[in-house]
């Protein structure tokens, strides 16, 4: 072979070691590119902006408070039972309820109802709601989020596709009733 012709092994190294890093950046930029790209590509799921049934009106007596769960309508087969969402649901005179999520507003750990002092207490750092979910005292800003809720054919819905998240629930009013 012609000498001249003939690549230097530092030559034929450098291009492979281009070729290996343009591979690797190609296969690392895959992830990023489809992170970007996914509030453009990604398609809406059935059911997120559905209602969903917690159960007859006879499971929630006028003036009590009692745990509910529901189905996440946007869920994967390997979620298992994570896809149930609790919420605590409050009858406050048989045609108006409170639907709370389970979510303490401070960091999102889950409060329990304690009907002795009509308070719903956060385990995590102390923080305490009233039974209309207004904050009482804590560390927590705000009052828990209340779901969007309506009555049809003797069953209390909730609207599914709104998440309790710090941003929503700091523009939140309170829970709408809806009457159908």
């Amino acid at each position: 072979m012609n000498q001249e012709n003939r690549m230097s092994r530092r030559a034929a190294l450098v291009k492979l070691g281009i070729l290996f890093n343009g591979i690797l950046g190609a296969f690392l930029a895959v992830p990023i590119v489809r992170y970007v790209l996914s509030p453009v590509t990604r398609e809406r799921k059935v059911g997120y902006e559905s209602w969903l049934s917690l159960g007859r009106l006879e499971q929630f007596p006028a003036g009590q408070t009692r745990l509910a769960t529901y189905r996440n309508p946007v869920v994967n087969t390997w979620d298992g039972e994570t896809d149930d969402i609790a919420c605590w649901v409050r009858n406050v005179d048989d045609r108006n309820f409170q639907v709370f999520a389970i979510n303490c507003a401070h960091l999102g750990c889950p409060v329990r109802w304690f009907p002795q002092s009509s308070l719903f207490l956060c385990p995590c750092h102390g923080g305490a709601y009233y039974q209309d979910g207004s904050r009482a005292s804590g560390p927590p800003e705000r009052g828990l989020f209340q779901y969007h809720y309506k009555l049809e054919d003797g069953q209390l819905f909730i609207k599914a596709g709104e998440m309790p998240t710090p941003g929503r629930a700091a523009n939140q009013t309170g829970g709408a009733a809806t009457c159908a």
